[in-house]
């Protein structure tokens, strides 16, 4: 377990950097820049803010000067939003997206796991028929046009859920983005959980668990879920992190003060320290995530770990 975490990190290293790079360099290389104001700005002015921001300086030297203050922690001043730092911003919305995330995936996990279960112990019948078309359509559904759709059925025409907001205190306001969210991961879900319980059920074990007599619902429950889970642990850990990071769809569409909309707003503001810092910040999230998923699903199979220690 020591070696698969060892190699895990050892990987991580050069993989973050190249995003660091490549990202610092499309950014450099975009047209217009971060004062690019609509009002014109003097000369001196737009001298001065070169200065201070040191946007002055050769683009190797501003790289390197980036890496030395982000091995400190720190992520820089926001050019956007003067006094504050992206450190601040990213953790003023991080929890709101952080919340988002996971109703999210515990709806996805919920609804996924038992439709995929139900799919596998019916197969070839209407009830794995139904649930698999229903996740095929949700994989093949975008959020941009799930979200809409949704907000004008049950926002607008029913009336039942507010349509944008995420107000503490009021669970409606939270139900529609989770929806929105977590469909597309539910369906992924679904359909690895339905190929896990598949292949666990034809196993010699499941078959002497039926032959001691054992309930139905003990075998599925304490025999077959463990190891036809493997594919949804594994799945998870990006899953979590692509929740955390394409939540900024969601937030945008439902006006969800969260961490997505720092990003989108940084990106149309040509706030580079934001847009660095926050897709340094979501890099590092799927890593982690990536690597607690291989550990989770070592621990469940031990053939998982035997082939990744080699």
């Amino acid at each position: 377990m020591v070696g698969l975490i060892f190699n895990r990190l050892l990987v991580a290293i050069p993989v973050l950097l190249a995003v660091i790079t490549i990202t610092f360099l499309m950014i450099h290389s975009a047209p217009g820049g971060p004062f690019d104001y609509d009002r014109v700005v003097s000369s001196e002015v737009m001298q001065q803010l070169n200065q201070k921001y040191n946007l002055d300086a050769p683009l190797y030297e501003q790289y390197f000067d980036y890496l030395s203050n982000l091995l400190r922690g720190d992520l820089g001043p926001s050019f956007r939003y003067p006094g504050r730092t992206v450190n601040e911003m990213i953790f003023s919305g991080l929890p709101i997206t952080f919340e988002l995330a996971l109703y999210s995936i515990a709806f996805a996990i919920l609804l996924g796991i038992c439709f995929g279960s139900m799919a596998a112990l019916k197969r070839n019948t209407w009830l794995d028929y139904l649930p698999m078309t229903i996740s095929m359509a949700g994989i093949c559904i975008p959020s941009i046009v799930l979200g809409p759709l949704l907000s004008l059925v049950f926002g607008i025409w029913l009336g039942w859920l507010p349509v944008s907001g995420w107000i503490d205190g009021i669970p409606e306001s939270k139900i529609l983005p989770v929806i929105t969210l977590g469909t597309a991961y539910a369906a992924y879900c679904a359909r690895l959980s339905r190929g896990g319980m598949l292949e666990v059920l034809g196993q010699d074990y499941i078959r002497t668990a039926r032959a001691k007599g054992l309930s139905e619902f003990r075998v599925v429950v304490f025999h077959a879920l463990r190891g036809g889970l493997i594919p949804v642990v594994s799945f998870l850990g990006p899953a979590i992190a692509g929740l955390l990071a394409g939540s900024f769809v969601v937030e945008t569409i439902f006006n969800i003060p969260g961490l997505g909309r720092f990003y989108v707003q940084a990106a149309f503001n040509r706030d580079y320290t934001m847009i660095l810092g926050t897709t340094i910040f979501f890099s590092f999230l799927i890593i982690i995530f990536n690597l607690l998923a291989d550990i989770v699903g070592a621990a469940m199979d031990p053939r998982v770990r035997e082939d990744n220690s080699k």
